[in-house]
């Protein structure tokens, strides 16, 4: 008979988060799977559990999640854990959910500690509607179509960042977006929680030079109604983001405005013609 994948949201900063019933489900579990068995170690000691843990991170995810798979399916019942909030959320361990759905293997929930949920909930800004954009690209061609794709969402929009990350982001956000409200959400529920509520012209300015601590949550006010009419891109700016792909990539002027014109739904021959009248 196959086990079951459990799994279970651990705390984000705050160890009294753990909840009782993810204490049994940890209790129960034949073996655990963890993003860092280090950071999981702590946790297990910290409640007297002692089980045996198998790594399972993102580099790792292929191979090791098809000898999970292979365990539940043998009868043994598994729980996955990150190292803080709830698996499967950005988060490698949405691939194993995955792959033990395609295989027909159970998998249950217990729920724990979101930092998307709680910085969106502290933020101050609409959350009746917002939409999860995790951690956005290094890669320069992707960071910007993910960026441009959110010029128009009049959506609240969640982002994670990394401290020394930060500065960068932050002008990015503000070049493709324009100045907006914004709440910036580091330790949460942590001893120096903090939740800074500025514009994103400000929050570029304050950390321009570095100097942020922590892990980010970026909770970002939506477009105005105006914006998501269609007025943000303009061909303008359309054809000057088109010249700096050209220049970044080595791009032809002609293949940077065809980009650009997926990218953004105008037409190639009008942002080629400004690349023209820009150069």
């Amino acid at each position: 008979m196959s086990g079951t994948l459990t799994i279970v949201g651990t705390p984000i900063g705050n160890l009294g988060d753990l909840s009782p019933r993810a204490v049994e489900a940890l209790e129960a579990a034949d073996f655990i799977a963890a993003e860092d068995t280090r950071v999981t170690l702590g946790l297990l000691n910290h409640f007297g559990i002692k089980k045996p843990l198998v790594s399972y991170y993102e580099h790792n995810k292929r191979g090791r999640g098809e000898q999970l798979c292979a365990r539940i399916e043998a009868g043994e019942n598994c729980v996955l854990v990150s190292d803080a909030g709830m698996p499967a959320i950005s988060d490698p361990g949405e691939d194993l959910v995955a792959q033990c759905a395609a295989r027909g293997i159970r998998v249950v929930a217990v729920p724990g500690p979101t930092a998307m949920a709680t910085a969106l909930a502290l933020s101050g800004l609409p959350t009746g509607r917002f939409t999860f954009e995790g951690f956005l690209s290094m890669n320069k061609k992707s960071r910007r179509e993910h960026l441009l794709s959110l010029r128009d969402e009049r959506r609240t929009m969640v982002f994670y960042e990394a401290p020394h990350k930060l500065p960068a982001t932050l002008r990015d956000l503000l070049d493709v977006l324009g100045d907006r409200r914004v709440a910036l959400a580091r330790e949460l529920t942590k001893v120096h929680e903090e939740v800074i509520r500025t514009t994103l012209a400000e929050a570029a300015a304050r950390y321009a030079d570095g100097g942020a601590r922590g892990e980010f949550v970026l909770v970002i006010e939506g477009a105005p109604e105006a914006a998501a009419q269609g007025e943000a891109v303009t061909v303008e700016d359309a054809a000057a983001l088109a010249l700096a792909l050209a220049a970044e990539e080595n791009l032809s002027p002609s293949e940077a405005a065809k980009r650009l014109a997926a990218e953004t739904g105008l037409r190639k021959s009008e942002i080629y013609h400004a690349m023209n009248q820009k150069g």
